[in-house]
């Protein structure tokens, strides 16, 4: 096992706590404190933020002690878990609306300058040597979304945690609506383990 003091930081993706995606977060976040880690979680369901991006970045947007609470709990934690509901081969707008707000220049990353002070293509990733894992619920199998539209993961995978520095893993179940109680069982000891190893 770890050590007891790596910082865990859990976000659940899902704007409702009572379904399994809710489930799934509550067996990591048990499992994981019962092993000694040090874990913090926020619900997105909960915070209080403006998912929209009104200017793009041509402006600031100051940004809301909810936003900056996670912006602290991410750079301070070892290891990142996000859980999330596929909705429109995607994740939900609200998530993604919180990483638009508050994955930032300076706080996520930083676009290295040129000579002449101009931005380049070139950018630090912040959080490099953090891990993170996504657990994602899907309605339909993995497999049929995967060779249907694609890799929904992508995004928030490549597009956002890796480009900041995060080694990232994926944990992926479904159809997760209306299964049976063993298979639930089974799916939610699997999350009870990686909380039991903190990755």
């Amino acid at each position: 096992m770890m050590s007891p003091q790596k910082k865990i930081f859990l976000l659940l993706g899902h704007s409702d706590k009572s379904g399994f995606c809710g489930a799934v977060a509550d067996a990591y976040e048990a499992a994981a404190r019962e092993a000694g880690y040090d874990v913090r979680r926020m619900n997105i369901g909960e915070m209080q933020f403006d998912p929209i991006l009104h200017k793009g970045y041509r402006e600031r947007q100051e940004l809301e002690p909810d936003l900056l609470r996670f912006q602290e709990l991410v750079t301070c934690s070892d290891h990142f878990v996000v859980v999330h509901p596929v909705w429109w081969v995607g994740m939900p707008a609200l998530l993604k609306g919180l990483f638009d707000r508050a994955w930032l220049p300076g706080s996520a990353f930083r676009y290295i300058k040129s000579d002449t002070g101009k931005r380049t293509i070139f950018w630090h990733r912040l959080f490099r040597g953090k891990t993170a894992r996504i657990i994602i619920a899907s309605g339909t199998p993995p497999w049929l979304v995967r060779a249907l539209p694609g890799n929904v993961n992508a995004q928030l995978k490549w597009g956002i945690l890796w480009f900041a520095g995060f080694g990232v893993r994926t944990t992926w179940f479904g159809p997760s609506e209306n299964i049976p109680q063993e298979r639930r069982e089974k799916w939610l000891a699997k999350v009870r383990h990686l909380g039991e190893r903190g990755v």
